[in-house]
């Protein structure tokens, strides 16, 4: 078989790196250059990281948030505020929202929004649990950080459609957040000052 690099095996390392989101060929084949003049240990050490990561890493059982153990740490943390839960779309929201350093309460992670166009209905997340969850613990309020494009409104107002009539107090991130931008990309200033100037949420524009 024909090698563009005169090794099949250079092939195959520079393929898997490719593969990956953001990495094109050029910088695929410098990353495996470097990789082959590193240290045997050091390389094995790098790779058996990533196998571990995904053979051990779970998600946890309250608020699906990546963790080593069934519990997150916000969730076993019992100095957050408990009464307050925010819903974000996804795993790296939460780590923006960390990063502020502003927000103490507690998450759950939907891993998803509600979209049409890609066959993605209120039944395929997991917004019941979402809703059992605020019922069986002492949430007083729940705020909506989803992304401001159409479709992370319209599951905001579906949630809030359904937490309304827990008698639960739903919120939504301050407008510091432009419209259809995603939270991990805004900075941390910007984003903590969004959640602190929180609004309630308000269904009349739907």
């Amino acid at each position: 078989m024909y090698s563009k690099y005169s090794s099949q095996l250079l092939d195959k390392a520079v393929d898997e790196l490719a593969s990956l989101p953001g990495i094109g060929r050029k910088t695929a084949l410098r990353l495996a250059l470097y990789l082959m003049k590193q240290p045997q240990e050091n390389v094995e050490r790098f790779s058996a990281s990533f196998v571990n990561m995904r053979k051990n890493l779970k998600y946890c059982r309250c608020c699906n948030m990546i963790s080593d153990n069934d519990l997150c740490p916000v969730c076993s943390d019992a100095g957050r505020n408990r009464s307050v839960i925010c819903v974000v779309e996804s795993i790296r929201d939460v780590m923006s929202i960390e990063n502020t350093d502003h927000y103490k309460g507690l998450y759950f992670v939907l891993g998803g929004i509600i979209s049409p166009m890609d066959g993605i209905g209120p039944s395929d997340l997991p917004i019941d649990r979402l809703l059992e969850r605020a019922s069986a613990e002492d949430t007083r309020e729940v705020i909506l950080a989803l992304n401001t494009s159409p479709e992370g409104e319209t599951t905001s107002f579906y949630i809030y459609r359904k937490l309304s009539v827990l008698g639960i107090v739903v919120s939504t991130i301050a407008r510091g957040i432009g419209f259809g931008d995603d939270l991990e990309y805004a900075d941390e200033f910007t984003l903590g000052k969004s959640i602190e100037n929180r609004q309630l949420f308000k269904p009349d524009k739907f």
